[in-house]
C-alpha cells in the first residue's frame, strides 16, 4: 500500500519534512517513490509548499495520506474533509 507521508530531515532539534509518497513497509526516512512537497514546522506560520496535481494524482490511485499529512493537507485546502 502506498502512503503519503511525512519523511524526517534537517540537522539535530531543527527537523523540516518532506512529503512523500512512499510504500507502506519501507522506513521512514527510507526509500520513497516521489516527493510531493515539504514542510517546516520551525517557521511562525509553519512554511508549507505542496505539489496539489500531484498530490490529487496519488490519491486518486489509491495513496492514503497518514493523519498528519492529511490535517496539512486540509489546512492547505488540497483536499477536504
Amino acid at each position: 500500500m502506498v502512503k503519503i507521508r511525512l519523511q524526517r530531515f534537517g540537522a539535530h532539534k531543527a527537523p523540516k519534512y518532506r512529503i512523500v509518497a512512499a510504500d507502506s513497509r519501507s522506513p521512514r526516512d527510507g526509500k520513497f517513490l516521489e516527493i510531493l512537497g515539504t514542510y517546516n514546522p520551525l517557521t511562525d506560520p509553519a512554511t508549507v509548499t505542496l505539489n496539489a496535481e500531484k498530490i490529487q494524482a496519488w490519491i486518486k490511485n489509491g495513496a492514503q495520506p497518514t493523519v498528519t499529512v492529511k490535517n496539512i493537507l486540509i489546512a492547505n485546502k488540497v483536499i477536504s474533509k
